[in-house]
């Protein structure tokens, strides 16, 4: 797997007293962003396009029932994020015991992969074909390491990967693994092999808290994620910052090279906004196409070329209670289209209003027109219920209401031509020293929520005049990164 060629450092334009700063997204990265710039005596507006703050760290609200797009842990090693999540939110963070399992022919498999629970469950012939796969691609593994496949095999064996990777992955992004990029799985398998999982199970080495796939307990808001968020807001507002809903950025002018003003389509029509610095989490295609005619043909071109994976969650709510230990179960058995199911009594029950429910988030990854993204609501519902009980989770008959949320572009795709379209956009990109992305579809990242916010900070951080490299982040690099990562101030930077 080639790394792309090291780029010049990235200009930056310095904070200036009295600066206005407009933030595009009212996401984790957004918001961060504006946080830390209203600390800094910035004007700052964020512009949010839904009803909603958070992005896909919300959290949807349906008669008195709190649930995530997703599920949405609070880990980092990331001090600055670990930080600012308490300054935030301070005691309404509770502390909930992690676990998921695998979904596989009826039966469950602990997640991440155990080598005896998985050997043990697949029976003693699939455990030989396992374990004979896996000395294998030991003895010669593939010597390239290009796409998802690929890299699983050689970590895993073939075998393992047919079972526990292939049909699931290819579930989440609707492509064939040899089409995934192989940075993908080096991004969200993390400092994984059936060696390792070997060892863990017999006890021979101490379960690491170090590897993120690991971690056994987590932090998580008493009312879910967009708790943090919504709190957040309200302490902008509080520092004089505007935060304004239903305001979707539809165009960001230049002016001799640089950002001057958003256009807004809001419910009473567009409105434009002037601003010395535009921070953007808008998806890269569509932060070209607010750009028009001064994106150069070629970038224009390559984010057209940028794709998204879309995301609908189904919440179900059912009159019954203790259906399963897990927070989300992973779906592997064959025949659904269900890929992961979220338990949110297991999150936090102050999420649940009725004592003696559960609710249940169903989530189906398709492509924004396709037949699941296009069924309505009542369509989707059944199916969700109809699947729950063909995997014996839950009887459908205790499924008492429900609702769909939809949410595009929710997942950036690392196909086979995602790099090259990507690196032909910064090239126009870096070139605009007051426009700043961040955040995981403001840079077509993968990133977890600690890390879309760690982007915010250092963007925050360069605009004091310091020199991180923004896009050195990933959701590895805790790990494998040594960067200062505290700003840095310059003397023209406005006081905090």
């Amino acid at each position: 797997m080639e790394s792309p060629s090291p780029r010049p450092p990235h200009p930056v334009a310095p904070l200036k007293p009295g600066d206005r700063v407009l933030v595009v997204g009212g996401g984790p990265a957004g918001l961060t962003a504006a946080y830390l710039l209203a600390q800094a005596g910035a004007r700052v507006t964020v512009f949010e396009g839904t009803q909603m703050l958070g992005g896909i760290s919300q959290t949807a609200q349906y008669k008195g029932y709190r649930f995530d797009i997703g599920g949405h842990r609070f880990f980092t090693k990331v001090e600055p994020v670990e930080r600012l999540w308490h300054e935030i939110l301070g005691p309404e963070f509770i502390s909930v015991p992690r676990q998921s399992r695998i979904h596989y022919r009826g039966k469950y498999f602990d997640y991440p992969l155990k080598a005896w629970n998985a050997l043990s469950g697949l029976g003693p012939l699939e455990a030989v074909r396992i374990l004979w796969s896996y000395a294998a691609a030991k003895l010669r593994p593939n010597p390239i390491e290009e796409n998802f496949e690929q890299w699983v095999s050689n970590r895993f064996g073939k075998r393992l990967y047919q079972i526990f990777f292939k049909t699931y992955t290819e579930k989440v992004w609707g492509i064939p693994c040899t089409e995934i990029r192989a940075e993908w799985a080096a991004q969200r398998i993390q400092n994984l092999s059936l060696a390792k999982a070997v060892l863990n199970a017999a006890s021979i080495q101490r379960r690491s808290t170090k590897i993120k796939s690991l971690i056994n307990e987590f932090q998580y808001p008493r009312l879910g994620p967009g708790q943090m968020w919504e709190t957040c807001a309200e302490k902008l507002v509080a520092m004089g910052a505007e935060v304004k809903l239903r305001h979707k950025v539809r165009g960001i002018e230049l002016r001799d090279g640089r950002a001057v003003a958003v256009r807004c389509e809001t419910p009473q029509g567009e409105v434009r906004f002037e601003g010395e610095h535009v921070i953007s989490t808008m998806p890269v295609r569509s932060l070209v196409r607010a750009l028009g005619s001064a994106a150069p043909e070629p970038a224009r071109k390559s984010a057209e070329g940028l794709r998204y994976r879309d995301f609908r969650v189904v919440a179900l709510i059912l009159d019954e209670e203790n259906l399963f230990t897990d927070n989300w179960i992973y779906i592997h058995t064959p025949g659904v289209k269900v890929g992961r199911i979220q338990n949110f009594n297991n999150w936090s029950r102050a999420m649940i209003p009725d004592a003696g429910r559960t609710c249940l988030g169903m989530e189906y990854f398709c492509f924004e027109g396709d037949g699941l993204w296009s069924a309505k609501d009542e369509e989707l519902i059944a199916l969700a219920t109809k699947e729950l009980g063909q995997l014996g989770l839950a009887d459908p008959k205790r499924v008492v209401d429900g609702t769909v949320v939809r949410m595009p572009k929710a997942y950036p795709i690392y196909d086979a031509e995602y790099r090259g379209h990507l690196e032909c956009v910064r090239d126009f990109i870096d070139g605009i020293d007051n426009l700043h992305p961040v955040g995981r579809n403001g840079m077509h990242k993968y990133n977890n929520q600690d890390h879309s916010m760690l982007t915010a900070m250092m963007v925050v951080w360069n605009m004091q005049g310091a020199k991180h490299d923004v896009w050195e982040v990933n959701t590895d690099f805790e790990y494998h990164e040594e960067q200062r990562l505290e700003p840095q101030k310059s003397p023209g930077a406005a006081a905090s």
